[in-house]
């Protein structure tokens, strides 16, 4: 029998993933690459991530193995070790706070000046302390000092307090206003849940005037969750909310084109929408007005410009043209709204030449709209915002000599119900009876679909009947359309109905 020399290198066994494998303790543990693949996938990390930054993965092996034994004996020590200096300022930090935070993990082994193979044995030797001794004192715990520079300038000193604060109490209140300078001293510290609480807060509190900064620092973080957040948010938002408040104003401009091509953006009608709109152009070439001017200010303003060309064939309008192209002007079809769009030349006239052939085109065929055949990207667009508070709400429509009733009904307290339906012209507002434009038309096949969407618990319910094909006649069983009925706490309901009038 051989005997085994006590002083060669002898194997050691940890847990590696699901499984217990050899290795040599000393062996830096990205080389064994079988257990750092079982390793990532036990600690839900990326393992192509894990390769091109082993630093950070010994940093979250470290903070993830540390026993619950070990962290309570640290916390009961609460010996101060670590002297941050930042921002001109000094916070005096404890290690099982301090290794919440990557950054300062990384900035503490780095000061302790060594380069350890094995920064778990490392720091448990760190929290674990010196072993009990038979005197009742023990030696005072040498502070050490850090440094960290940030440039980020969304982090203040309250801000940086206010995440240093959450390393010692999780749930420290964070308010709105601050939250974005937390947000970014999160994101320099690396203070992973706070950085994802911070975000949870922006999501839920968006409002006209955070809106931008909110959008903005989610892209510059590149948190797609808050991103689309605010996407959605402005999507239901922009002519119901936006669309009356000087806030308008602050909506970039790129933000403001992706709203405008969402198959889920909410308006009362296209009218409405193009209001909004030239509103938004209106305020971005009149930084000194700060409040919402009238709509006449509005018309005024853009009649004011030489008759030569349009406004978006003007220099200054060149780069507004991508926003406009997304309207569906094809939806304006008040003959005095159409009146008004060319009194104020901001449209190219082929634009206004176009809308207009069309619809005489349509009135001709007895309102049947051939120029269109998608209803995703060309359907007429009109809702309802129907508050909690409501029991019924309905508007009157009129379109080509068709009139039409868009209603909601509340059922119960959560309960909703949604249609629309052909209406007499004998039963319409006579303001909707333009020059008298009454179809006799005893059918009208009618191409629909009807959303709804609310907010509920910081995230948005959506609710739709397919697309579909139906004949509205004007007696009772045939006039009225498939109801969306929906069960919901949400308030208030933005619903929408599109639908074009296909050849019949």
């Amino acid at each position: 029998m051989k005997m085994l020399n006590p002083h060669s290198i002898r194997l050691e066994r940890r847990l590696a993933g699901s499984t217990n494998r050899w290795r040599f303790p000393k062996e830096p543990f990205s080389q064994d690459l079988l257990a750092l693949s079982q390793m990532c996938k036990a600690m839900s990390i990326d393992f192509d991530e894990a390769l091109k930054d082993p630093d950070r993965l010994c940093i979250l092996k470290s903070r993830k193995g540390f026993s619950e034994n070990l962290k309570n004996k640290a916390l009961q020590r609460r010996d101060t070790v670590v002297i941050l200096e930042c921002l001109g300022l000094q916070w005096e930090l404890h290690l099982p706070q301090l290794f919440q935070s990557e950054t300062l993990t990384k900035l503490y082994l780095a000061a302790q000046g060594e380069e350890t193979s094995d920064p778990v044995m490392e720091l448990e030797k760190l929290l674990q302390g010196p072993a009990p001794r038979k005197t009742k004192e023990r030696p005072p715990v040498k502070k050490m000092i850090i440094s960290l520079k940030i440039n980020d300038p969304l982090v203040t000193k309250v801000a940086f307090a206010t995440a240093l604060k959450n390393l010692y109490v999780s749930q420290a209140e964070v308010s709105l206003e601050d939250v974005l300078g937390v947000l970014a001293s999160a994101h320099t510290l690396r203070f992973s849940s706070l950085f994802q609480r911070c975000v949870a807060m922006m999501m839920k509190g968006l409002e006209p005037r955070n809106i931008k900064d909110f959008y903005l620092t989610g892209r510059k973080y590149k948190e797609e969750q808050l991103i689309t957040a605010c996407e959605k948010w402005l999507e239901v938002n922009l002519v119901p909310v936006m669309g009356t408040q000087i806030h308008l104003r602050k909506i970039p401009k790129e933000l403001l084109h992706k709203v405008l091509r969402s198959p889920r953006l909410f308006t009362f009608s296209e009218f409405h929408l193009l209001k909004t709109l030239l509103l938004w152009v209106y305020l971005q070439l009149n930084h000194r007005i700060q409040t919402l001017p009238a709509y006449e200010t509005v018309m005024a303003f853009f009649n004011s410009f030489p008759k030569k060309c349009s406004f978006l064939e003007r220099d200054m309008g060149h780069g507004l043209m991508s926003l406009f192209l997304c309207l569906r002007l094809h939806g304006v079809t008040k003959g005095k709204d159409l009146e008004e769009l060319k009194h104020i030349n901001f449209f190219p006239t082929s634009w206004l030449v176009r809308v207009k052939a069309n619809h005489y085109h349509a009135l001709e065929n007895g309102g049947d709209m051939t120029y269109l055949s998608d209803l995703a990207t060309q359907a007429m667009r009109f809702g309802l915002m129907f508050n909690q508070e409501y029991t019924t709400h309905s508007k009157m429509i009129a379109i080509y000599g068709f009139f039409f009733e868009i209603k909601g009904i509340k059922n119960d307290t959560t309960s909703y119900s949604f249609y629309m339906q052909r209406m007499r012209h004998t039963d319409a507002d006579p303001s909707l009876c333009e020059h008298g434009l009454i179809s006799l038309r005893a059918e009208r096949l009618v191409k629909y679909e009807i959303t709804a969407q609310t907010l509920v618990g910081g995230r948005w319910q959506e609710f739709r009947t397919n697309e579909i094909m139906q004949k509205f006649r004007l007696v009772k069983l045939s006039c009225r359309s498939h109801v969306l009925k929906i069960q919901t706490v949400g308030n208030p309901i933005y619903v929408s109905f599109s639908f074009i009038f296909p050849g019949s």
